[in-house]
């Protein structure tokens, strides 16, 4: 996969034997990925954390990819209003597994890079070298409004992200002192001990969907976030994205994300997004995530536009993202779909992660075995 210009080697060619890598998403908020307000939607309490952690730990997946989060999104339950910031989280987790990689996701607008090159640090030691950051270079106005901050434009957003995280990779990589000298940081005479674990650095991840963005990630990320379309036009975006990636003598991951919903009957996996989505959406918090992505502009609903209503209905039970439903042959199938799409790997969610994932994990992951995408744990 992608090796740093110089510097340490990422860990993502050794962090999982899997030919598709699987992650959870979302453990670290309430409601986690789902806006509905069904009673068994998902707590984000600690204990709830730690026990399907550690579960996904001991079935071998691959990843965990928390949000980060500062405010709710409003509506009946709040949605994703309480949440545990993600560094932290990570060392807690990390401290309380054995395999599994886990993520922090970071808003670099928002921590300073000598404070948050040390707790990256941090949480690689603890974990012996089983962190990986996502950067983030921008996210909602109204969550930056709580510190006082203002959105940069789109693309001095990524200007800075660059300075950032090269002055974060020296402070990994460089023994002795020594000043940067940037338009966003005048550091002068930084140390940084320890260095990250084992003479490698932690994975990193971007979610650039923009041409600018993507552009970022395949110059400073190991792994390219991409969010889901359809199969034909993620295919398309991902040949495209690799192909430009290798011109530039790089390589990288990319993934998307979703939710699913496995039962043994298909029919029962539509019964129960019905359920989710149309009799318990939290439609005051899908609305208001709406307009936050469309820059704080109100999106009339349109009963006859098919792919507006389609986006909404999904936001309620998987954020937007793919949908892996059905049978568990159908949700292998499914996932297989995406690897030939192009796609590294999947990040997703369930309604509740600890009663839905244990059958995840007995039906689905061995099929995906006999299909030659994972080995067993």
């Amino acid at each position: 996969m992608i090796q740093p210009a110089s510097g340490l080697r990422s860990r993502v060619s050794t962090f999982s034997r899997n030919a598709f890598k699987l992650g959870l998403f979302g453990l670290n908020l309430s409601s986690g990925r789902s806006a509905t307000k069904v009673p068994e939607r998902w707590s984000g309490n600690w204990d709830d954390n730690l026990k399907a952690a550690q579960l996904a730990d001991e079935a071998g997946m691959d990843f965990h990819l928390p949000v980060a989060r500062w405010k709710g999104y409003g509506g009946a339950t709040n949605f994703e209003g309480a949440g545990f910031e993600s560094t932290a989280w990570a060392c807690g987790l990390l401290a309380a597994t054995k395999k599994i990689t886990i993520f922090a996701t970071v808003h670099a607008p928002l921590v300073h890079p000598v404070f948050a090159a040390k707790q990256f640090v941090t949480a690689d030691q603890i974990s012996h070298g089983r962190f990986g950051l996502n950067l983030v270079c921008g996210w909602n106005a109204d969550e930056f409004e709580m510190f006082g901050l203002d959105q940069r434009g789109h693309a001095e957003r990524y200007a800075h992200g660059a300075e950032w995280i090269s002055a974060v990779k020296r402070m990994w990589t460089e023994a002795e002192p020594f000043d940067f000298d940037g338009e966003y940081f005048q550091l002068k005479d930084v140390e940084a001990e320890p260095k990250p674990f084992g003479g490698t650095r932690p994975i990193i991840m971007n979610a650039g969907t923009s041409p600018r963005g993507q552009e970022f990630a395949v110059t400073h990320a190991d792994m390219l976030f991409r969010n889901w379309r359809s199969l034909e036009e993620n295919r398309a975006d991902n040949a495209a994205t690799l192909a430009a990636a290798a011109a530039s003598g790089r390589d990288i991951g990319i993934y998307t994300s979703g939710y699913a919903i496995c039962r043994p009957t298909r029919q029962e996996a539509l019964d129960y997004e019905h359920y989710v989505v149309d009799e318990n959406g939290d439609w005051d918090a899908i609305d208001h995530m709406l307009e936050l992505s469309a820059g704080g502009k109100v999106i009339p609903m349109d009963s006859n536009h098919e792919m507006f209503v389609q986006r909404r209905r999904r936001i309620a039970v998987g954020h937007g993202g793919c949908p892996i439903l059905g049978t568990p042959d159908e949700c292998a199938a499914g996932l297989l779909q995406l690897h030939e799409a192009g796609f590294a790997g999947f990040a997703f969610s369930f309604v509740n992660y600890l009663t839905e994932f244990p059958y995840f994990r007995d039906e689905v992951l061995p099929r995906l075995e006999r299909l030659g995408l994972r080995r067993p744990a």
